[in-house]
């Protein structure tokens, strides 16, 4: 029953309830919302308690009931097929009643609302929505500063949106919305950019303190200014196209870079001023020169050319990646006349590359390169406290960070890029710098000097550009003349080295030859044991890189395997970090994919799944991590994975629960799969969950592709037993999927369908009639002339059918006959008065081209026995019957044979515990199609057909072209 006006009482009760630390008043009330929110009128009730005036005090339960909203209209605002969502009038109403809330006053209610109306405009603008930046654009002309603040949230969050769509009409009207919008933001954001440098001047001049009440108008501008950058950004990134491949300058490019930055340079001034008595605005000037910064690097990537010849090319690395700004060292096509697209870039790669030039000149690129090294790199005395207090923290700051967050990783990101630029140049350079730090701090100096600090900055340098640097050094030289020197030195202060070496291991695997392969092996287990933690997790990540590395020896590793499992536990349990837990939790993920011989430790894997996962609750990403690693833990495992059912089948479970995060899925799915696919047996627990397939499916079709190969894995290794208790399941998701799925989706099941028929030939059609019943109509009615998806999709649904006719010959008959068959034909369009058998005798005739090998040996077995049917229609199709059958005997002996002879070799011999593709192709083998002589049956069925049809047979044979007749006779060995 739908909630309404009377029901506002009870929801502003259930949700005050819910902030309640009682437990008793609490846990009901969540659970009665919980219980309410796919009720029509649910949204309906929250918006008027967010929206009520006299409830403007009881901040905390209108964002709770902000929140609420926000959920609701995330799960039910588009139609979905469990639920009935919110009907066409209560959208309506909320899409009014949110326009006319615009001057929310509580901030972090107004941004949750932003963020809802962000969401409801993606499904609905412009179609449902079409009012709403009109709307938005009308009350801005009359807003004060906080109702024009919370409007310009709005448009933020709406706008990056709407951005994200991908599809080319998505893209043609946010075009639209950036060529009207643009004009209007940009006048806006220089008047406020105005405002706001008057405003400080003033503040500057004040001599109080910073008072909140005082400058609260200004502060608004201010974040009302920082919105409108953002939106600008949004506006010329994704609501114009690039111009490297348009060739067209971007106005919009032109206006805003000179004046952005002229905007930093504006603000600059009044940071130290600020810093001490107006720390507000303070953090807002570091903000907003940082996210101007951000803005002009972007604008560059998308737009390079209308950027280019501004004052912003100073930003030299973003400069140096620029691919359009490089030489094209493509060639002219003799004879061409014209300037062409593609000499119009070249003309102004040419130009701009010559500013490049004449600003970086091969002297400076040295001392750029020096400056980086000498400077950047080089650890300060607050960088070494900061490691000594938390290993862990300094390790991601320093490693694992964007580049643009922090000093030094952005030092290290130009460095590359300039070194990639310029390898002949600096290549010596920085073998020249590396032997000079080496030679002034000896591997045995442990005390942290200038020199050692330079031999880490100096190892970095050679580390991030191990490539282009392997022209210059001779790895191996280097490692065993100074590298595993370094770490026979145990001092504390020589884990500023250890992670270097740490980092060169991992980052030179492509350099690493046979001869020093095992050393570096145990280099690395070496540092996997190190008492820093920072150095264990480079050593951990360095590991990772050589063990996907083609070129890892497992043999040369084998015995490391003992220490390094203890290593990467005790590392995993030490951790407190997210990320540090997925690194190293990726690391033990590919030491089960890429290592045989897990069985031995599977007791000690097992206990760690258990405790990881325990311990990750409400850790999607890092549950996701765990799924993987626990899918090459099965596969590893192989037909002895019911080692780990105990700990494995309740995680299966929980991640296929309805109740489980949506992004949990896809990895339990693939976990369901790799355990399908190698049990050597079915087990109850296991068989039990194939339910929960079906509910999957209900919900969406984004996994049917695993799902088809699931219900394949149930079959193969489940056979009667499986059949017996799910049969009602099976022929529910067969039929599901083929009402509702697309051709891909169709193509993903069918093969699923065929093998059923094929391991149940009797029990099976009776049980999916409705299903087959479909694949007729999709045979009888479907267009495919133009369309291959389509016309593989009734080739396929064609050979299964024939399959029926082959294996259950008179089921077939009684399907095409039955009443609900003909109904569905009727609805569609079909003349029913038609023989339904013989239309698909067409269809098998048409489609016999293009199927499988088996396939067309399917259909021509089909087509043999229509030979024996009582019905004048027979000989009037004889002559085509008689022909495909030919092509198939004489075109098919060879490449079957072939085929044929390829499946046997794959597995000569029975394995112990067998695998479900060897399964799988025991079955083919077995197949009666695949045993049935099509030339024997050809030949009895003719004579059963002159039988029935006497002389009329004979005049029919007699109607044969000479030459298709002499070719049948070839293929049956007739005389």
């Amino acid at each position: 029953m739908a909630l309404t006006q009377a029901d506002l009482p009870t929801m502003y009760t259930l949700l005050s309830n819910s902030l309640s630390g009682d437990d008793s008043l609490r846990k009901p009330a969540e659970a009665a919302l919980s219980h309410s929110e796919n009720r029509p009128g649910f949204c309906f009730c929250l918006l008027e308690v967010i929206t009520a005036s006299d409830l403007a005090a009881q901040a905390d339960v209108r964002l709770l009931a902000s929140v609420y909203f926000k959920n609701s209209v995330s799960r039910y605002w588009r139609t979905r097929r469990d639920s009935s969502g919110i009907s066409s009038e209560e959208k309506t109403h909320l899409r009014q009643k949110l326009l006319s809330h615009l001057r929310e006053e509580n901030y972090q209610i107004a941004a949750t609302l932003s963020v809802l109306i962000s969401k409801i405009a993606r499904i609905d603008y412009p179609k449902e929505w079409p009012e709403l930046f009109s709307t938005l654009s009308q009350q801005l002309q009359s807003a004060d500063v906080l109702a024009s603040h919370r409007i310009f949230m709005i448009l933020f969050r709406t706008l990056k949106e709407l951005s994200t769509k991908r599809l080319a009409a998505d893209q043609r009207i946010f075009a639209q919305i950036s060529s009207q919008f643009f004009d209007y933001s940009w006048q806006l954001w220089q008047r406020d950019a105005q405002s706001i440098l008057h405003g400080f001047s003033a503040v500057a001049q004040s001599l109080s303190a910073d008072d909140s009440e005082t400058h609260n108008d200004l502060y608004l501008t201010c974040q009302r200014w920082f919105l409108c950058s953002k939106i600008i950004r949004q506006l010329i990134i994704a609501g114009f196209p690039g111009d490297a491949k348009s060739m067209q300058e971007v106005r919009p490019v032109k206006d805003a870079s000179p004046l952005f930055l002229k905007a930093i340079e504006s603000f600059l001034p009044y940071y130290s001023i600020f810093r001490e008595k107006h720390p507000k605005f303070w953090d807002f000037l570091k903000k907003s020169c940082t996210k101007l910064i951000k803005i002009l690097i972007t604008i560059q990537k998308c737009h390079p050319y209308s950027f280019g010849d501004k004052s912003c090319m100073s930003m030299v690395k973003t400069i140096l990646e620029c691919k359009e700004y490089k030489p094209n060292l493509t060639g002219r096509v003799m004879g061409e006349n014209g300037v062409t697209f593609e000499k119009m870039k070249e003309n102004m790669s040419s130009v701009v590359a010559g500013v490049v030039s004449s600003l970086l000149s091969s002297e400076r690129v040295v001392i750029l390169c020096n400056v980086l090294i000498r400077r950047y790199f080089v650890l300060s005395a607050s960088d070494v406290e900061e490691w000594y207090q938390n290993p862990e923290c300094f390790y991601h700051e320093q490693d694992s960070v964007l580049w643009s967050e922090k000093l030094r990783p952005c030092a290290e990101a130009l460095y590359i890029v300039l070194f990639e630029n310029h390898s002949q140049l600096l290549g010596p350079v920085v073998v020249s710098i590396l032997q000079e730090a080496m030679s002034g701090c000896p591997s045995p100096v442990s005390e942290i000097t200038q020199g050692l600090l330079l031999k880490d900055a100096a190892y970095g340098a050679a580390a991030y550009v191990y490539y282009e640097l392997s022209n210059y050094l001779s790895f191996k030289d280097w490692f065993n003349g100074a590298l595993s020197l370094e770490l026979s030195n145990d001092h504390p202060n020589m884990r500023i080295i250890h992670r270097k070496v740490a980092l060169i291991l991992g980052q030179w695997v492509s350099e690493i030859k046979d001869d020093t392969r095992r050393a570096v092996y145990c280099a690395l287990i070496r540092l996997l044991q190190d008492s820093d933690l920072c150095v264990r997790l480079a050593a951990a990540r360095s590991l990772y890189f050589h063990i996907e590395d083609a070129t890892f020896s497992e043999q040369e590793f084998s015995d490391l395997l003992p220490i390094c499992w203890d290593s990467c536990f005790k590392l995993v349990e030490e951790v407190q970090e997210f990320d540090s837990k997925v690194q190293v939790l990726n690391t033990i993920s590919a030491l089960i994919a890429h290592v045989n011989g897990v069985t031995p430790y599977a007791n000690k894997l097992v206990e760690f799944f258990q405790k990881a996962w325990e311990e990750s609750s409400g850790e999607n990403l890092l549950q996701i991590q765990l799924l993987t690693a626990l899918k090459n833990f099965v596969v590893a495992l192989g037909y002895q994975s019911p080692l780990c059912y105990n700990m494995l089948l309740p995680i299966l479970e929980s991640g296929l629960g309805e109740n489980s995060p949506d992004e949990l899925l896809e990895d339990s799915m693939l976990v369901w799969e790799a355990t399908i696919s190698h049990s050597p047996s079915m087990v109850p627990h296991l068989l039990g969950l194939f339910p929960r397939l079906v509910e999957i499916l209900n919900r969406s079709f984004d996994h049917l592709k695993v799902a088809a190969n699931i219900t394949e894995g149930y079959i193969i290794l489940g056979g009667t037993e499986f059949l017996n208790l799910h049969a009602s399941s099976v022929a529910k998701l067969l039929d599901f999927v083929i009402d509702n799925s697309n051709d891909k989706g169709l193509l993903s099941l069918l093969p699923t369908v065929d093998l059923l028929i094929q391991c149940f030939p009797v029990e099976v059609p009776q049980l999916i009639s409705s299903t087959l019943q479909k694949l007729i109509v999709i045979c009888l009615i479907g267009g495919d002339d133009h369309d291959p998806s389509k016309t593989a999709v009734k080739a396929s649904s064609a050979a299964i059918l024939a399959r029926i006719l082959v294996m259950n010959t008179n089921y077939l008959a009684q399907l095409t006959s039955q009443p609900p068959l003909l109904a569905l034909l009727q609805q569609s369009g079909f003349p029913v008065e038609e023989n339904i058998l013989f239309c698909l005798v067409d269809v098998w005739l048409d489609k016999i081209d293009n199927v499988t090998l088996i396939q067309r040996k399917t259909l021509g077995l089909a087509l043999s026995i229509i030979l024996t049917v009582r019905s004048p229609q027979v000989l009037d199709k004889l002559d085509q019957i008689l022909s495909a059958c030919t092509s198939v005997i004489l075109g098919g002996r060879e490449d079957l044979s072939e085929e044929e002879s390829s499946s046997d070799n794959m597995s000569p011999t029975r394995p112990q515990f067998p695998s479900k593709e060897y399964r799988k192709r025991q079955i083919k083998l077995s197949d009666p199609v695949h045993h049935s002589s099509l030339e024997n049956t050809v030949r009895e069925n003719l004579q059963t057909c002159s039988a029935i049809h006497g002389e009329s047979f004979n005049s029919a044979i007699g109607r044969m072209h000479p030459a298709a007749f002499a070719q049948l006779k070839q293929a049956l060995n007739m005389t």
